[in-house]
């Protein structure tokens, strides 16, 4: 093979030897189809090269050295730039096609080094704190849960606890929700309306007890927040916010390091509830028996955001029962003890 065609047939003369000790002669070296022949000067073939296995000895020099293989002890010696020029032309077309297998292998160790991190980067996060999740057991929600109140508790404001006022909301928590109710803390301050922990705590600003004259909207804010619950798992949430490696010390150790749980606390705290759809609230409240126009005047004053819950309220007033007694909503009223 040649790599050029116009090459083909090209003749010039060189010094050829046949080993390191032998002497060297005159010669005429002709450029074939695939072969180097060289002849002497009466035309007598001395040798052939197989074109692809010639190697250069001395690259960048002149006279350039020829040899036609890499154990060879042939050596040929040129000066003639047309032919160095031709000869070297084709090793070049030829070290192009030969194969390359390290080459390869460097793309496919790029290729599954770019795979590893596309996985690190977009799935493994996910499929590890969703893997987690599953796995958690309820003791360590409500341990985790316990932190994160506590930490509230101490930068937001004191849970209020008082006995009488206790009793009247876990009354209220399970006329709306039943018996497998969420236990539901009353804050001092801190949490914005209400907001939900791992290990199925439901937080409630003292806001929503004191500032209203009927516990109906209080009751549409611990639904809310039920279905807010059922709908996202707070330990989900609380994971995605501390990243992947405090998800792995979790899942390997089932604790969390106190930064993470301090910096999610003050999350909660910042954090607007999670939208909730008209449908789903007039679905909920009217299998609670619970009014949604109470609560839709809590969340906008005018009505005028809320004018769905308030028109299609699926309690109508006359039907509704009271959720607690005068007297427990008294009692529940003063749960902060002021």
């Amino acid at each position: 093979m040649t790599a050029l065609t116009k090459y083909d047939r090209l003749e010039a003369t060189g010094l050829w030897r046949a080993s390191p000790d032998a002497q060297r002669r005159d010669v005429v070296v002709s450029l074939g189809n695939a072969t180097l022949t060289i002849s002497d000067m009466h035309d007598t073939a001395l040798a052939h090269w197989s074109l692809p296995a010639i190697i250069r000895l001395n690259p960048g020099e002149r006279p350039a050295l020829f040899s036609p293989g890499e154990d060879a002890t042939e050596e040929l010696e040129l000066d003639d730039d047309t032919l160095v020029k031709a000869i070297e032309t084709v090793r070049k077309v030829v070290a192009k096609r030969r194969p390359h297998p390290g080459r390869l292998r460097h793309w496919i160790s790029a290729g599954i080094i770019g795979l590893l991190v596309a996985l690190g980067v977009f799935w493994l996060p996910d499929a590890l704190r969703d893997y987690t999740v599953s796995v958690l057991p309820e003791p360590t929600r409500a341990t985790i849960g316990q932190r994160i109140l506590n930490r509230i508790g101490r930068v937001a404001g004191k849970k209020c606890s008082d006995p009488n006022g206790q009793t009247a909301l876990e009354l209220l928590n399970t006329r709306i929700l039943g018996r497998d109710a969420p236990r539901v803390v009353v804050l001092s301050g801190g949490v914005q309306s209400a907001a939900h922990l791992p290990g199925r705590i439901t937080l409630l600003n003292r806001a929503l007890i004191e500032d209203y004259e009927e516990p109906d909207v209080v009751a549409g804010f611990i639904l809310a927040e039920d279905m807010r619950r059922q709908t996202t798992d707070p330990m989900n949430a609380m994971l995605k916010h501390a990243g992947l490696r405090a998800t792995g010390q979790l899942l390997t150790t089932g604790d969390l390091p106190d930064g993470v749980i301090d910096s999610y606390a003050e999350d909660i705290l910042t954090t607007p509830p999670a939208d909730l759809t008209d449908k789903a609230l007039l679905a909920r409240f009217g299998d609670a028996g619970v009014r949604t126009t109470p609560y839709a005047y809590a969340l906008d004053l005018t009505g005028e955001t809320t004018l769905e819950l308030i028109e299609a309220d699926p309690v109508a007033l006359p039907d509704a029962t009271p959720l607690l007694t005068d007297a427990d909503w008294v009692r529940l009223q003063g749960i902060c003890g002021e």
